[in-house]
């Protein structure tokens, strides 16, 4: 395995430590990963983008979905996730899942967080759409995102201080660069900037033989999305420049209902969780008429590509900007008690939803791709692990099933930090000395984008890779990303220079690598499937696309572009790898 030799232009590593593993991310995979690391007897250092609990599981409103209520099995469990997943999920990697998923909950609980209970003591579960049971364990009401991260975070930083610390050590506000590497190819840790408030200063290094990526999603590529500025895609932009393979990139999920906040809204936008139609509210258009009603045997809680797709279908044929999610019927006591988080963010931007439908529209939510991974969270660069959203582990398919990302975050981490465990027991994680990268001479290697480009890449992604696309779309997205790059590429071939190293160029920069592979990704699938919707290929095509797209960076910046022949991932391990054409 050898690494594409492109890296992001920043200063060489002016201090560096070292650790056995390192984390990088601190939402519900990192964290559980880390502390799972750390209670195996492995130095574990955890760096992540802003911080400790400012990642993406703290926005989480809906829940975390298991099999824990009377009645439920993970079969069924496992079944609901197979049809949301539109014929893509790798089967093995859901049983894995939905078996070890209720156990993972309670010790998930037994780390502290506290999920809303009954009258009687036991779990209060709720429906979301695409579960035929009651499966979703919530924390007040709706911010189950906040408290399992609050449980985490102080797991990890409870464990004392200063000379008695005894948990995870962390670097906050710190920006991932690349993926550093021995001669051989093997992990040997990352390089990192560390941000003004961060315990370093600058461009460092932790130098560890095992890293891995949790860094959550890539949503910042499109322009109005539910996930926090910091999502730009940085651990998919790290993988691909690392050799690593990523899969499904073109599977990403739109949430139906996100609080829609006018035609030229950018950034993140208020979710309205699904969990608010799990407990009745109606989807209904300008005249109050329940589209969805017909349109799917489960209506408003079919799963989520099929819901944005029925919104969408209906603001065509309307005109319409928006629909409406309308729950008056509540009340104000059950709004105030269940959705105070929604009640309040709908307040905040003068929409009342005790006494007015709440306007609604699909935006970027969830990536169902991203790295490949095994079932021990292995990806194809020896080394490097992957959880989260940032992975693609089969579990998904083609579109994720309401809830079911926090649990996998959860189980996946925990099946990681258990094969580095079983590997550090038997001496199989020695440390590795990074390879020193050539000189970069008197130009840097390779162009960075200026911080404007940001607001180009997410145009470019809204308008030709969005919720509708066709081959016309998307040939002109590639064309107008390859000329972002070509543009700089240009400006650094004529005169030695490029945008000034720093956080908005390096975020620029990975959010064209990740927009550039989705693309490339959406026009070779030219089929309809899950929540990939190709107006001129209207239909599903099982006989030609059941199966994953695979992309791999060259050295060159070309992409290699393979598709398996099953829905189930072959084998991560390099040397088990077919040649791509």
């Amino acid at each position: 395995m050898t690494s594409t030799g492109i890296r992001l232009h920043a200063p060489a590593p002016g201090w560096s430590i070292a650790a056995d593993v390192v984390v990088v991310g601190s939402g519900v995979a990192g964290l559980t990963a880390a502390l799972r690391c750390e209670a195996a007897g492995l130095r574990t250092v955890v760096v992540t983008k802003a911080r400790l609990d400012d990642g993406s599981t703290r926005w989480a409103q809906g829940g975390i979905a298991a099999a824990l209520g009377e009645g439920d099995t993970p079969q069924q469990h496992l079944d609901d996730t197979l049809v949301a997943g539109a014929g893509l999920c790798d089967e093995g990697a859901v049983r894995l899942l939905v078996t070890e998923g209720p156990d993972a909950v309670h010790r998930l609980i037994d780390t502290g967080a506290h999920f809303d209970e009954s009258a009687e003591g036991r779990l209060e579960l709720t429906r979301e759409g695409g579960h035929h049971r009651r499966r979703i364990a919530h924390a007040g009401g709706d911010a189950t995102g906040a408290e399992i991260s609050r449980a985490l975070v102080e797991a990890v930083v409870g464990h004392g201080t200063g000379a008695d610390r005894t948990g995870p050590r962390v670097i906050e506000n710190a920006l991932v660069l690349d993926l550093l590497t021995d001669a051989e190819g093997a992990t040997a840790g990352v390089s990192l900037h560390v941000m003004g408030e961060g315990q370093h200063d600058g461009v460092g290094a932790v130098h560890a033989p095992a890293v891995v990526l949790a860094t959550g999603g890539m949503g910042q590529v499109f322009s109005a999305t539910t996930n926090p500025s910091v999502s730009t895609g940085d651990g998919v932009a790290l993988a691909l420049r690392a050799g690593a393979d990523v899969s499904d990139l073109e599977f990403v999920q739109f949430h139906p209902t996100v609080l829609f906040l006018g035609p030229d809204a950018e950034g993140q936008q208020p979710l309205v969780s699904e969990a608010v139609r799990g407990e009745g509210a109606h989807l209904v258009d300008a005249d109050g008429v329940r589209f969805m009603v017909g349109a799917h045997e489960l209506a408003e809680l079919a799963p989520r590509d099929i819901v944005a797709k029925g919104i969408t279908r209906r603001m065509i044929e309307q005109g319409a900007a928006h629909m409406y999610l309308d729950a008056r019927h509540f009340g104000a006591a059950m709004w105030e008690q269940r959705f105070p988080t929604i009640l309040a963010a709908c307040r905040a931007h003068g929409i009342d939803p005790v006494t007015e439908p709440v306007p609604v529209a699909p935006a970027a939510h969830y990536a169902s791709g991203g790295v490949r991974t095994d079932d021990r969270g292995r990806t194809t660069v020896p080394g490097l692990y992957a959880c989260g959203e940032v992975a693609c582990t089969g579990v998904h398919g083609a579109n994720r099933l309401a809830s079911n990302s926090l649990l996998e975050g959860l189980v996946y981490a925990e099946r990681i930090a258990a094969d580095l465990a079983a590997r550090h027991a038997a001496g199989a994680l020695p440390a590795r000395v990074p390879a020193v990268p050539p000189a970069p001479g008197d130009r840097p290697a390779h162009p960075l984008l200026a911080p404007e480009a940001r607001l180009a890449v997410q145009r470019i992604m809204s308008e030709g890779a969005g919720v509708l696309r066709s081959a016309a779309s998307l040939a002109r997205a590639a064309d107008q990303l390859r000329d972002l790059h070509t543009e700089a590429r240009v400006a650094l071939e004529e005169n030695g220079k490029t945008a000034e190293p720093g956080v908005d160029t390096w975020e620029a920069t990975n959010l064209l690598s990740v927009a550039a592979v989705l693309v490339e990704a959406a026009r070779r699938r030219e089929e309809t499937r899950g929540c990939h919707w190709r107006e001129d290929h209207a239909e599903r095509d099982d006989t030609a696309w059941r199966r994953h797209i695979v992309v791999r960076l060259n050295p060159d910046r070309t992409l290699a572009v393979r598709t398996t022949d099953t829905p189930d991932f072959p084998p991560t391990r390099p040397s088990q790898r077919p040649q791509e054409q």
